[in-house]
């Protein structure tokens, strides 16, 4: 299961509380409020309880009492009803004694033992106010409330405290949504750094004295930059001066080699052989050290510049002795580039250089635009690369699989690496597939281009 973002966490957090808040807020203010109400009720029926229980008492305190006259004499209203319990019989306002089935025995007890007493009962499904009062040794007068109206106010109270809550509980979201935007704004901006630095932008920093409390974190990261910045430009320079430091002997060799290689028809086999071997070892050092001083360079920023991409391709293909019909164009055509055409020359001899000795030979040039984005694709006919690999085959001096199957073991030097490094400057991206047919297709983006 996917762990939620922290936004995500604390926005939740934030309308979780807000809700059991809001909740218990409602139960404590709902339970007063009821009581209340009930308590008030309450006090108010007995009153009238005990008003109409002295009318009945005056009424029956006569030789022939008239039971039901006495009860027609009160004015109950239309939410009370009275009942008189006399010698074992039940007397309303009415010859009906229904309502007489809702008293409890207890409560009926209760009054024959010359108590008053109080209870809610629910009758015919409604909730009333059963109140006793006894009268004689056998006569109990009882008086019916209507509870519904107060039921309806506590399930509207109920209804309106509900949508508090969860009205609550959505401002809570969102409050804890805004809080957390703004919250997290200084880490976006430790994660845009980041980025820019991943990307090759060194001078990426943030901005000190923006928030007192993160000024520990602001400055921490900017050390942590500089220190990566002067390790990379001190690799930079160490690779660069050594570049260069082997120039020198690597020319002298060269050199010497060439006159071997100018006599080989005058030695014996074995040392023909071995000149020709010295003479193609030292040429394969000299492109090694020629990426090596490219590769030191690859930090510099990117000079733009409208480049005839198809023209350029043509030109590489020419210089390596491969034909320019290995160049295909489109759709949509290509069109003129804004790039860097020093970078993409290196991009394209470097794809093609590794075609012709690890891959067989390359097959197709391919250049097109698609969403503003140029691309580069490169085939070639050789044993392609293996998944797993894919990703490491980019890497300076990679070894392993990738390096067996391709160069027969000893790796595929800084070639794909400076394709890699100068896509990144662009802003772009380096990788490779399958070819349909069998072989590799290594593809490169350059954002920018347009058609």
């Amino acid at each position: 299961m996917r762990r939620l973002g922290l936004r995500a966490r604390v926005t939740a957090a934030f309308a979780i509380g807000a809700l059991l808040l809001s909740a218990l807020m409602a139960l404590i203010s709902y339970e007063l409020v009821r009581r209340s109400l009930l308590d008030e009720r309450e006090r108010t029926a007995l009153r009238a309880a005990y008003f109409d229980a002295a009318v009945v008492r005056a009424g029956l305190d006569t030789d022939t009492p008239d039971v039901y006259e006495v009860l027609r004499t009160l004015d109950t209203g239309g939410t009370r009803r009275a009942l008189v319990h006399r010698d074992g019989r039940w007397y309303a306002r009415t010859a009906d004694e229904g309502p007489s089935g809702a008293v409890p025995a207890a409560l009926l007890a209760m009054v024959a033992d010359g108590e008053p007493a109080v209870q809610r009962v629910r009758v015919d499904g409604q909730p009333v106010l059963l109140v006793g009062v006894p009268l004689a040794d056998s006569t109990g007068y009882y008086e019916i409330t209507s509870l519904r109206e107060l039921e309806q106010t506590f399930q509207v109270l109920a209804l309106a405290l509900t949508v508090v809550a969860v009205t609550v509980a959505g401002s809570g979201a969102a409050l804890g949504w805004y809080a957390t935007r703004h919250g997290l704004r200084p880490l976006t901006a430790v994660a845009d750094a980041a980025e820019k630095i991943a990307a090759g932008d060194v001078t990426a920093r943030l901005a000190p004295g923006t928030d007192p409390d993160l000024a520990r974190l602001s400055t921490s990261f900017n050390r942590m930059a500089d220190e990566v910045a002067v390790r990379i430009e001190r690799d930079r320079r160490f690779a660069a001066d050594v570049a260069h430091e082997l120039r020198s002997p690597l020319q002298t060799l060269s050199a010497a080699a060439s006159v071997l290689s100018r006599r080989r028809d005058g030695l014996d086999d074995r040392t023909a052989t071995a000149a020709g071997l010295v003479s193609e070892e030292i040429s394969r050092f000299q492109r090694l050290v020629n990426d090596l001083i490219e590769l030191a360079r690859s930090d510099r920023p990117v000079q733009r510049e409208d480049v005839d991409v198809v023209a350029l391709a043509r030109g590489v293909c020419r210089g390596r002795g491969l034909p320019e019909s290995l160049v295909g164009a489109g759709p949509p055509a290509p069109g003129r580039w804004s790039v860097d055409p020093r970078r993409v020359e290196q991009v394209l001899v470097n794809l093609l250089d590794n075609a012709v000795r690890y891959g067989g030979g390359p097959v197709a040039v391919r250049l097109w635009v698609s969403d503003g984005v140029g691309v580069v694709e490169v085939d070639d006919e050789g044993p392609g690369v293996p998944v797993a690999d894919r990703e490491v085959v980019f890497d300076r001096f990679v070894r392993g699989r990738a390096a067996h199957d391709r160069a027969g073991g000893d790796g595929t030097g800084l070639g794909l690496a400076l394709v890699a490094q100068h896509a990144t400057a662009h802003g772009g991206r380096a990788s490779v597939s399958d070819r349909p047919g069998g072989g590799a297709r290594f593809r490169v983006e350059l954002p920018g281009a347009r058609p």
